[in-house]
C-alpha cells in the first residue's frame, strides 16, 4: 500500500495502453455496449435459450458498470475526461488527492478498472451477435443527470452515483468463517446511507481541511465512500459470474463466465485493500462535518472481522458444514447472488435512483430469464 497524495503512476507503458486503449473501448460501447450491432444479425441464436439468457443479463450487468465506472474515470481517474489523455505533470483534482491518499495508484486503478468494464460489455454484446442472438441496447436509459463537477463530461448517464445506500457487509462477510449460502448473515462495516460517491459540483471539491493529511475532510469523506463502493461493485459481480457459471451448458459460453469472472475477482481484491486504507491511519479516523459521516480507525480497537489488513477471503464453511473451510468466492447461490438478487442489490445501493420503471422491467424481466436457465446435461 502506499500513500503518495500526488501520485500520478510512472509506469509509461500503462498510462499509453490506458490513452489509446479506454478511448478506443468507451468508443466500442457506444457500438456494441448500448449501440447498434457490428455484425450480421443471424436467424437464430446457435446457442441454447439458457445460455442466451445468461450472456444478455451479464451484458446488461457489465454496461451497467461501465457507466457507473467511465463517470468514475472522468472526475478520479488518471485523466479529467474520456477518452483519456495522460499528461504526468497535470495537477491532480481533489477528488484524485483524496483517492490517492488510499493509494497512490488509485487514479490508475480506476481507469484501468473502467476500462475492463467497457471491455466485458464490448465483448458480450459482440459474442450474442455472433452467434444469434440479440445484444443488450441500454442507450435509450441513458437519462440521468451527472456530477457538474471538474472534469465531468456532462453526459446523461443510466445510473447515479450521487444518492448510495452502500451495502458494506461484504467487508466483514469475506473475514468471517461463515458463508451466506448457508443463511449467514452480516452487519454493516460502516453505515453509508444516502451518501454521494463522486463530487456532485465543484462545491464539493471544498471542505474543512484535516491537518493529518492533505485535501480536505468533505472530498476525503467522498473519496472513502467510492472506496467502499468500488468494492462493493466488484464483489458482487464476482459472485454472479461463479452462480451463472454453474447454470452454463455450453463449453465456450463456461469458459467466457470464467474468464470475465476471474477479472472481477481481481478488480475485488484490490477494491478491498483500498477501502482498508480508508479506516486506518493516516486517513482515518476523521469526521466529515459538511456531511457528518466519520470514518474510525478499524485498528482501533482490532477487531479480526473489520481487520483492514486482512484482504484475502478467509476460510469459511463451504458445501457441507462437514467439510473442512475453505477460502472461497461467496455467496454462489442463485437466492444470494444470481442475477435477481444482482437487479435487486443494485437497486437498493440508489444505482437506479432517477430510472425509468420501463428501464426496471426490462432488466427485471432479463434477470428472471437467465435465473430460469438450466444446465441441459
Amino acid at each position: 500500500m502506499t500513500n503518495e497524495p500526488n501520485k500520478i503512476s510512472s509506469a509509461a507503458n500503462r498510462r499509453s495502453f490506458l490513452k489509446k486503449g479506454l478511448g478506443a473501448a468507451a468508443a466500442g460501447a457506444g457500438v456494441l455496449g448500448i449501440g447498434k450491432p457490428i455484425f450480421a444479425q443471424q436467424p437464430s441464436s446457435t446457442l441454447p435459450a439458457g445460455d442466451v439468457a445468461i450472456l444478455r443479463f451479464l451484458a446488461a450487468a457489465e454496461i451497467i458498470e461501465s457507466d457507473l465506472w467511465v463517470q468514475y474515470a472522468e472526475l478520479g481517474g488518471i485523466g479529467n475526461n474520456l477518452p483519456i489523455e495522460v499528461d504526468p505533470n497535470q495537477p491532480l483534482n481533489p477528488y484524485q488527492v483524496a483517492l490517492s491518499n488510499l493509494d497512490g495508484d488509485g487514479p490508475q486503478y480506476i481507469s484501468s478498472n473502467t476500462l475492463d468494464e467497457v471491455s466485458h460489455a464490448n465483448f458480450l454484446n459482440a459474442y450474442l451477435i455472433s452467434k444469434g442472438a440479440p445484444p443488450v441496447d441500454f442507450s435509450a436509459y441513458k437519462t440521468l443527470p451527472g456530477s457538474t463537477a471538474m472534469g465531468s463530461t456532462g453526459k446523461l448517464r443510466l445510473t447515479n452515483l450521487m444518492n448510495l445506500n452502500v451495502d458494506t457487509s461484504w467487508f466483514i462477510r469475506y473475514r468471517s468463517a461463515t458463508n451466506p449460502n448457508f443463511g449467514a448473515t452480516y452487519p454493516q462495516a460502516i453505515t453509508l446511507n444516502g451518501v454521494t460517491a463522486i463530487p456532485r459540483s465543484d462545491a464539493d471539491y471544498l471542505g474543512a481541511s484535516n491537518p493529518n493529511f492533505p485535501g480536505n475532510d468533505h472530498i476525503q469523506a467522498i473519496a472513502n465512500v467510492a472506496a467502499f463502493h468500488f468494492a462493493y461493485i466488484e464483489q458482487g459481480g464476482s459472485s454472479l459470474y461463479a452462480t451463472m457459471s454453474q447454470k452454463v451448458t455450453d463449453p465456450e459460453v463456461l469458459q467466457i463466465t470464467l474468464g470475465i469472472g476471474g477479472d472481477e475477482i481481481a478488480h475485488f481484491l484490490e477494491w478491498v485493500d483500498f477501502a482498508g486504507n480508508g479506516v486506518q491511519a493516516p486517513v482515518a479516523p476523521f469526521t466529515d462535518v459538511v456531511s457528518g459521516l466519520t470514518f474510525r480507525n478499524f485498528f482501533k480497537p482490532l477487531n479480526p472481522l473489520v481487520q483492514p489488513s486482512l484482504i484475502f477471503p478467509v476460510p469459511c464453511e463451504f458445501i457441507s458444514p462437514n467439510l473442512p473451510h475453505v477460502a472461497v468466492i461467496r455467496p454462489t447461490v442463485q437466492q444470494f447472488s444470481g442475477a435477481t438478487a444482482a437487479v435487486n442489490s443494485f437497486t437498493a445501493d440508489g444505482l437506479f435512483t432517477g430510472q425509468s420503471q420501463q428501464f426496471l422491467d426490462e432488466l427485471q424481466t432479463m434477470a428472471i430469464e437467465a435465473d430460469a436457465a438450466i444446465r441441459l446435461i
